[in-house]
């Protein structure tokens, strides 16, 4: 029985000397334990934050190669008005070119009959002074020397009427030669200006159409380089997307590691799922809370699509439903249109834009969450999502509440 006391004791005293350092131990496991835990929280905000600002710069980027595949639309449309506007102006060149030579057709024609006018009236004059001569040297032309030829006074007079006869024919026809000619001269001059006029058109047709040639040969560059940045834009959103699709496996990653520690008894978060939010930026911006409230609520509908013409935050909604619909739902009622929207409320500058507000472009609206950040319906491609405010010219800032 002694024997059985002393092992009682050496085991107790055995027992109060490794007690310390079992708890030691097991203290020793839970600070490793909780120290995981903390670190993987930490790996997880890290990963969400990389993924945010990739989604950002991916959202960026999709933002800027919609303005390009709209300026590059618009491009198209010019070069075929342009080429539309070269092929009038061939056209007006040809149609003048056909002109011209009718014009220089009808001088050849009217100087052939000026000359043809000036002979005669030069013939006519001719004629009249070789009458004129030969009734002068018969003596026809005076009167003194017919009544005392002894010719009778009727005869005298019958001669006088015949040279004066003679004579107004002479001079009518003379006139009228000459009014002919001076008629075909102007006639002839007129067409000369005509034919200038016409030459002056073509040759201003013909420049209009040389600087049309050489827009469109400025507009075939610049679609050039507008097709070769949106390709650029193409490989670094792709990029992007490979670096988020990465950042997301090790997140996943991450908090199945959380999930598995938590189970230990480690830690007591929720569930150990974090996922990016716009919380942090809508609180640090400057406004009311009613603002803030409204921007938060937006978000929450981020990824949801667009679609023309809708007013659902859930099934789908243009720029300016998203808007109406968000507002709607806090009891204030927008005008359905982006160009009605900017009406409505109030204008500030943007420099003061508070979460809330409303950020019109020219058709398009989107709602402003802080730091210099929009969410809105920007696509069918990219639906509702984030961005910058100052992507594309803001025309107006609405502050609504």
């Amino acid at each position: 029985m002694k024997r059985n006391l002393r092992k009682y004791l050496s085991f107790l005293m055995i027992l109060a000397l490794t007690a310390p350092v079992v708890k030691y131990a097991m203290d020793s496991s839970l600070a490793v334990e909780a120290t995981s835990i903390d670190r993987t929280k930490e790996n997880i905000d890290r990963l969400n934050e990389e993924i945010r600002k990739l989604n950002e710069r991916i959202g960026s980027m999709e933002e800027e190669q919609d303005i390009l595949e709209e300026e590059m639309e618009d491009l198209n449309a010019e070069i075929i008005n342009t080429l539309t506007s070269i092929g009038m102006k061939e056209d007006e060149i040809a149609e003048t070119e056909i002109e011209i030579e009718k014009k220089s057709s009808d001088i050849e024609d009217t100087e052939t009959e000026y000359e043809k006018a000036k002979e005669q009236e030069e013939q006519q004059y001719a004629d009249m002074v070789i009458r004129l001569r030969k009734m002068y040297e018969n003596g026809e032309t005076g009167s003194l020397e017919l009544l005392f030829s002894g010719v009778g006074l009727g005869d005298m007079l019958n001669r006088m009427d015949y040279v004066e006869s003679v004579y107004e024919y002479d001079r009518n026809m003379l006139e009228q030669y000459e009014t002919t000619k001076d008629q075909v001269l102007e006639l002839w001059n007129q067409l000369e200006s005509d034919k200038l006029a016409l030459e002056n058109t073509k040759s201003d047709l013909v420049l209009a159409q040389e600087n049309l040639k050489a827009q469109k040969v400025e507009l075939d560059g610049l679609l050039t380089r507008k097709k070769q940045q949106s390709a650029n834009y193409d490989a670094e959103i792709k990029k992007a997307r490979q670096e988020a699709s990465v950042a997301k496996t090790k997140l996943q990653q991450e908090q199945q590691a959380l999930k598995k520690l938590q189970a230990g008894g480690g830690g007591n978060a929720a569930n150990g799922t974090y996922t990016t939010d716009y919380n942090a930026l809508i609180d640090a911006a400057p406004g009311t809370d009613l603002g803030r409230q409204i921007a938060k609520y937006a978000c929450q509908y981020i990824g949801n699509p667009y679609v023309a013409g809708g007013t659902s935050l859930t099934n789908g909604a243009d720029c300016s439903g998203f808007t109406y619909r968000v507002y709607s739902d806090f009891g204030y009622r927008l005008p359905r249109t982006s160009t009605e929207q900017r009406g409505a409320g109030k204008g500030v500058n943007y420099s003061d834009a508070q979460p809330g507000d409303l950020i019109c472009y020219s058709g398009h609206v989107a709602l402003y969450i802080g730091g210099g950040k929009i969410v809105h319906a920007s696509t069918q491609k990219t639906g509702i999502k984030v961005g910058n405010a100052e992507y594309r010219t803001i025309l107006a800032v609405r502050r609504i509440i």
